[in-house]
């Protein structure tokens, strides 16, 4: 019974981290939609929005931190120094990735609109398989093969779609790509980066966004965007600022949740977790955009959730498998 009850309680902690994932990261999308292309904020520079939430998660961080050292019963966030020889090596890496993958989401955010960002952001799933390949050594069957197909089809088929409704973007398409590439790199790195700061999600969050205000700085000069925000109007608007630190809560929020569901499942579930999440955004973004999509756009989505799920049934079964069969090798030794 006891057994049974903890169990019960691992999956309940797990449904919870997934289903808080979700609420967070879709309310992510469409407050970073609207920082990033809406005409109350207007502001056409999208790494800068990304660095301030850099900035965001960084006195978050350090906030927390001090917390915990006032109510230790409360609150326990351990010591960390960003500017470690050693840690620096290490984190560094990851935290390329990270800067990598939150700057290209905006961009794509930017230059699509929320419905097709979920296509848009598809391939995922495939580049997992490819990286775990490359990287890890891991070979994947013949039918998640098929089903990665499947979902690059489906990608194809809503980019022909938004091509044919005049709404496609090539740029935010093509950011839309490198960050699914980035994400898949990005879960399996940390996977292996974690363990160096004893799985402490806090702590590489810190790091992870203490490395990226500084990398973003000269992005944002190649990008021309100093100009930009010494011109900008609002600068000295208080609801610009407010709705800027909102946006950098949420960033840290999802980068949060991100690092957790990575923790308590696998880089794969986060994956598909991911696709399903978005299925949903996508809907909603209909809805509150008012947005009309031909039969095949929905198509599209339908191809590329079903692929997706397939995917993961498959992988489940294959790895339910292995495990049962190094259990029954164990027993015989």
């Amino acid at each position: 019974m006891q057994l049974k009850s903890g169990l019960a309680s691992k999956y309940m902690y797990i449904t919870f981290v997934i289903a808080a994932y979700w609420v967070v990261s879709i309310l992510t999308v469409f407050v970073n939609k609207a920082l990033l292309s809406s005409d109350t904020v207007n502001l056409d520079a999208p790494l800068f929005v990304t660095w301030f939430q850099c900035i965001v998660s960084v006195i978050i961080c350090i906030t927390l931190h001090k917390l915990s050292q006032w109510f230790p019963d409360y609150i326990q966030i351990a010591d960390g120094n960003p500017f470690k020889k050693d840690t620096l090596k290490k984190v560094l890496p990851l935290s390329i990735l990270f800067t990598g993958m939150i700057a290209t989401n905006n961009l794509c955010l930017k230059y699509v609109g929320v419905a097709f960002y979920y296509v848009g952001r598809s391939l995922t799933t495939v580049f997992n398989v490819i990286f775990t390949y490359i990287l890890l050594g891991q070979t994947t069957s013949l039918k998640c093969i098929i089903c990665c197909t499947v979902i690059i089809a489906g990608f194809w088929l809503g980019v022909d779609q938004e091509h044919i409704a005049g709404s496609l973007s090539v740029l935010g398409t093509f950011f839309g790509v490198l960050g699914s590439l980035l994400l898949s790199l990005y879960s399996i790195r940390m996977k292996q980066t974690l363990p160096i700061v004893n799985q402490d999600i806090w702590l590489l969050s810190y790091y992870n966004n203490v490395y990226s205000i500084f990398i973003f700085i000269p992005l944002m000069i190649i990008n021309g965007e100093l100009t930009i925000i010494y011109n900008y109007e609002k600068l000295g608007h208080l609801f610009f600022w407010g709705a800027m630190t909102v946006g950098g809560i949420f960033g840290f929020a999802i980068g949060y949740f991100t690092a957790l569901q990575i923790k308590v499942t696998s880089p794969l579930t986060h994956n598909v977790s991911g696709t399903a999440k978005a299925c949903t955004q996508t809907v909603l973004a209909t809805y509150w955009f008012n947005e009309e999509k031909s039969f095949l756009w929905w198509l599209s989505n339908i191809v590329v959730l079903t692929a997706s799920a397939l995917y993961a049934r498959i992988r489940q079964l294959e790895l339910s498998k292995e495990y049962n069969k190094d259990e029954t090798r164990q027993l015989k030794v």
